[in-house]
């Protein structure tokens, strides 16, 4: 398993969080994109670059690039800090189209059953996403049932390349 940075990984979050309920929404495009503006760990990316490589390894990949992603979360090492951060982005992420599926719940228990924070802690940060840590029944196996749930209920679509229009250049127009 290749190494990754915190900011790589937190970007892998949110664009399998925008991606797993099989529709990418313009606002969570519009969110994701504001968070990167906004944050200082994604303050280096060119936004339209790396968001339609991750397109395009979804559309090679499939599930397999969303089971990768799993992988890479499982053996990277993070802080608290760190991981109640990517938990913050990527429940902005699911609710930026404001319609919760339950595939982007099953999405979001994978990713949080990867991490080692407390239930506790994220519910200290999080009071409002109580029904994203509803306990299943847990028993050996469990992420790997949960993990197959997901896969054999989701279908991944071939998503289109992201524009992103910028706002400087219609307010250019205007000006003159």
């Amino acid at each position: 398993m290749d190494a990754i940075s915190f900011d790589k990984l937190l970007f892998n979050t949110v664009f399998c969080c925008m991606a797993a309920d099989g529709d990418i929404d313009k606002r969570e495009i519009s969110l994701i994109k504001s968070i990167c503006d906004k944050s200082a760990l994604l303050s280096n990316f060119n936004f339209q670059e790396e968001i339609n490589k991750l397109v395009e390894k979804i559309n090679t990949s499939g599930k397999d690039y969303i089971q990768y992603y799993f992988d890479l979360l499982k053996h990277t090492q993070l802080s608290e800090e760190e991981e109640l951060t990517l938990i913050d982005f990527a429940i902005q992420t699911i609710n930026a189209d404001e319609k919760i599926e339950y595939s982007e719940i099953k999405f979001f228990k994978n990713i949080r059953h990867r991490l080692k924070v407390r239930d506790n802690k994220i519910l200290e940060r999080f009071p409002d996403i109580e029904q994203y840590l509803e306990d299943d029944i847990i028993t050996d196996g469990f992420l790997d049932k949960i993990s197959n749930q997901y896969f054999q209920a989701i279908e991944l679509p071939q998503f289109d390349l992201i524009t992103i229009e910028t706002q400087s250049s219609d307010n250019s127009k205007k000006e003159k």
